[in-house]
């Protein structure tokens, strides 16, 4: 294990600048705000912005002030954070992102997380964080091997946390990272204490009776998934079946990558006008910027290529699942996530839930959106395994 320290060129950030004033803008309906897309107008702001205010250096010094490591397993760079608590009892924490994300969105929860006590809580509530980043996204990327999908993300976590000799560790994640953090129940179950999701689709019944006496609530939340399907999946299929193809325009355009994000941003977290309602400016761009910088964009769409069971046009099936854990696992709703559990079927897709919550603030990046929820959600299912509840 080796420590990393982040320094981008300055030629690096100068052909970014370049490229963000020599953008060709494309022509747009009028009025059409964002149901076609990003609005041209709003982008064209964001990247000025990107260009001219942003400040790269100063985020890349507050990201250096965390941590960071590499180490190879399975042939493949992994890059991660890895903070320990001043608290000796702490639990083990193993974070794991999803797309199009990296461990800029953690960072307003790491503090809590490893040191309640300075932040106003119990000192019992403090765990050891480890945040590692898939192979293939940003400072772990580009792999240039076949075969990352979420099961061998699994089984190297499974690898990063023997080598860093924790014994028993709670598992965390939402998006990809929740897929991965069940595999890894499933890979080492002898080490992982409990699973904590942010993220848990559940599908219908193939039986029409078990829909009859949906609540209005459900019935919500079960339109919002077909909502997914037809009209938020596209770019899903897309990076499943031709990662490459989307590759060219995401890595030679810094304003196409941008869009590409910033559009996540918007439709996952419930904004209505714009993402920055919700979610910092320049933490979003600092995420993009890792995604740019490290040119990533393609390789990071290679686990939905690697992953996704492209023979079988069944949703569900396509998302993951079920997984017959034997640890107990946590699920946290956020109500603006992309979609929304039913509680009655959650069971059949995560059969061991011990805890459940519902939060009205929040959405697809709780610990960037809402953190305080973010934390204190996963500190009560963390405190929930210790005392048996």
């Amino acid at each position: 294990m080796k420590p990393f320290r982040i320094d981008i060129p300055q030629a690096d950030l100068d052909d970014l600048h370049r490229r963000l004033e020599n953008t060709r803008w494309p022509d747009e309906v009028p009025g059409a705000g964002w149901a076609r897309g990003v609005p041209v107008g709003y982008l064209e702001e964001l990247a000025e912005y990107w260009r001219d205010t942003f400040d790269w250096r100063a985020v890349e010094s507050r990201l250096n002030e965390l941590p960071q490591y590499t180490t190879e397993i399975d042939g493949a760079t992994v890059h991660f954070i890895h903070l320990t608590s001043p608290e000796p009892d702490a639990t083990p924490l193993l974070i794991t992102h999803g797309w199009p994300s990296s461990f800029v969105e953690f960072l307003d929860v790491v503090g809590p997380l490893t040191d309640p006590r300075a932040h106003g809580g119990d000192p019992a509530d403090a765990f050891h964080v480890v945040i590692p980043t898939v192979p293939g996204f940003g400072f772990s990327g580009p792999t240039r091997a076949a075969g990352w999908d979420h099961y061998r993300v699994a089984r190297a976590w499974k690898e990063l946390m023997a080598r860093l000799g924790y014994q028993r560790y709670v598992a965390q994640g939402g998006d990809w990272g929740m897929m991965v953090s069940a595999e890894l129940c499933l890979a080492d179950p002898e080490h992982v204490a409990g699973l904590h999701v942010n993220t848990l689709a559940t599908f219908p019944p193939q039986d029409p009776a078990e829909l009859a006496d949906l609540s209005e609530v459900e019935a919500q939340r079960l339109d919002k998934l077909m909502h997914f399907g037809r009209e938020l999946s596209p770019y899903f299929n897309l990076l499943a079946t031709r990662p490459q193809t989307v590759a060219y325009g995401l890595t030679d355009s810094p304003v196409g990558q941008l869009a590409w994000i910033a559009e996540k941003y918007w439709e996952w977290t419930g904004a209505q006008t714009a993402p920055e309602e919700v979610v910092d400016r320049d933490l979003m761009l600092a995420n993009v910027s890792i995604f740019w910088l490290t040119g990533t964009a393609g390789s990071s769409a290679q686990l939905y290529y690697e992953s996704v069971d492209r023979t079988d046009q069944n949703l569900a099936a396509r998302l993951g699942g079920p997984w017959e854990l034997t640890v107990p696992a946590g699920v946290a709703v956020f109500a603006h996530d992309v979609v929304l559990p039913l509680r009655r079927f959650a069971n059949q897709v995560l059969p061991t839930i011990t805890h459940w919550s519902e939060f009205e603030r929040g959405g697809h990046w709780p610990a960037l959106e809402v953190p305080d929820l973010y934390v204190q959600d996963v500190r009560a299912f963390s405190r929930s395994l210790k005392d048996g509840s």
